[in-house]
């Protein structure tokens, strides 16, 4: 109890820690999916891509595509800069590194969970009314998507104090490269084999994918599933705590003393 009790205080800090105010914390969350979302509609609308989506509701194809994006990207950032054993938050007892992770994850799904509900509110009340083919297998695909964004998070967090500069060149290039490989803009049963290929890898690809065949009546997932993800998912946080357990074992304040 005592641990889960510094973890609803670590993430509360966390989540302030954008804005002194939490309601403001959230609500530039807030606007930055809802900048995001409109820029994509404005995208697709000129280069007249919209024919070429799901059949059914335009923004829900794109709430599907860029909530669990955001969400996947917000998640490997946020684990990945969670203070690490020689921070000055572990001189407080008894904080350690694991309540550092849990908190920190729960702080960006928190914030984007409150951004994601708002968002569908204000579209469902405003724009027209939003009707999900299975809602529970959507959440679980948005919950995926953010267990994944920790996973890997974990893992740069376990490897960055060894090779710092390395790791934020791979977490740069990792985000960079999830604007096309998530798949977010495409269709996976419209792609060819040759790109289905070339975004297989990618466990926010199938995320993405079958999160849109749970949302949509008519949209069923041929190339993509929710188990690699998943096993995905289960060995890298494997790989991950154990790596950092290593990490904390060796790490030292004077590591970075010459950069």
């Amino acid at each position: 109890m005592n641990m889960l009790e510094l973890s609803f205080v670590a993430a509360a800090r966390k989540v302030r820690q954008s804005h002194r105010n939490a309601i403001w914390a959230i609500m530039l969350s807030v606007l930055q999916s809802v900048l995001f979302i409109a820029a994509f509609y404005f995208m697709f609308s000129l280069i007249g891509a919209r024919a070429a989506a799901i059949r059914g509701d335009f923004m829900l194809y794109l709430l599907t595509g860029i909530f669990a994006y955001l969400t996947h990207i917000k998640a490997v950032q946020q684990i990945m800069g969670a203070e690490g054993a020689t921070s000055a938050m572990m001189q407080h007892a008894p904080m350690n590194t694991l309540v550092a992770i849990i908190s920190s994850a729960l702080s960006i799904l928190y914030t984007q969970t409150v951004s994601l509900l708002v968002v569908l509110l204000m579209i469902h009340t405003v724009i027209n009314p939003i009707t999900f083919h299975a809602w529970p297998g959507a959440l679980l695909m948005y919950l995926l998507a953010w267990a994944t964004g920790c996973a890997v998070g974990l893992l740069l967090m376990a490897a960055k104090p060894w090779l710092p500069d390395v790791v934020t060149i791979l977490q740069l290039i990792y985000v960079r490269a999830n604007m096309i490989a998530s798949g977010k803009m495409f269709v996976a049963n419209m792609m060819p084999g040759m790109m289905i290929d070339m975004f297989d890898w990618n466990p926010l690809f199938h995320v993405i994918d079958q999160a849109r065949g749970f949302t949509f009546v008519n949209y069923f997932p041929h190339h993509t599933n929710w188990e690699y993800p998943l096993y995905f998912t289960l060995i890298a946080l494997l790989i991950g705590f154990m790596g950092e357990a290593y990490t904390r074992k060796h790490v030292s304040a004077s590591w970075g003393a010459g950069r």
